[in-house]
């Protein structure tokens, strides 16, 4: 199966961080020839702090999604974080994103199948490969045809996280999409005093010993001066260093 690849910024901040990540991305499917996404959050409901951004929520979220779709011809990965918002979110993306800390809720997992989108389910912290074929059924038999599992990494001790890889062809059992998230696995939960932490110089070596478990998606999240983005900084990868992770992945460097 030919490898996708899905990429921008945590969250959405401004027009014009949106514009600058999405010119790179269409640069790179039309130079590499490879399928991409374009992924932005409207909405962080999972922040660490109370005081930490959010986005500029649901409503003018989408509008500046749609925006960059319709300029540059990308297809669009959102989260959604409640069940009401999957319909909306729907209207203007191709793929909605479970988070890994909701994988399990339910009422959200029957309404995203619901939609017709591609569903996208983040493997929780605590649970591991085999576990996910049960999220996977609930969208099954709420209508999704297109179901994708994303390995993320599990918890180890407080603050951090290690990743299994034994996961990924544990998830193809159960779906015939596994993506790895090269950039969330590298957190560090909470481990800046109020925020997340995380280690993004990991990123490539991520990307390649999932390749060589299975993995046929990647997922980085993405900025042109992530030391200052207003969330997920320290383990978002550089704009300018994604081409030559995505040119070792396609083996084209």
């Amino acid at each position: 199966m030919k490898p996708i690849f899905i990429a921008g910024p945590c969250v959405i901040e401004t027009e014009e961080c949106l514009n600058e990540v999405a010119v790179e991305l269409a640069r790179l499917r039309d130079e590499l020839g490879i399928t991409i996404y374009f992924k932005s959050s409207f909405d962080k409901a999972n922040r660490t702090s109370l005081s930490s951004y959010r986005g500029p929520g649901l409503d003018r979220g989408l509008e500046m999604l749609a925006r960059i779709k319709e300029k540059y011809e990308l297809p669009l990965l959102t989260d959604i974080h409640e069940a009401w918002q999957a319909e909306p979110a729907a209207r203007v993306v191709d793929v909605l994103q479970i988070p890994a800390f909701l994988c399990r809720q339910t009422d959200l997992l029957v309404a995203a199948a619901r939609t017709g989108c591609i569903v996208s389910i983040k493997k929780a912290q605590f649970l591991s490969g085999e576990d996910m074929k049960y999220p996977v059924e609930k969208c099954r038999q709420s209508g999704a045809k297109d179901i994708w599992l994303t390995e993320r990494g599990n918890s180890f001790g407080y603050n951090n996280l290690v990743v299994d890889f034994r996961n990924i062809p544990d998830m193809l059992k159960w779906t015939d999409r596994v993506v790895m998230d090269c950039t969330h696995s590298v957190q560090r939960p909470g481990g800046n005093g109020g925020s997340t932490g995380g280690n993004r110089e990991y990123v490539p070596a991520m990307a390649m010993a999932a390749k060589a478990f299975g993995a046929n998606g990647y997922f980085f999240e993405v900025h042109p001066d992530p030391d200052h983005a207003l969330s997920d900084g320290p383990n978002m990868l550089r704009l300018s260093d994604l081409e030559g992770v995505v040119r070792k992945l396609i083996g084209n460097d």
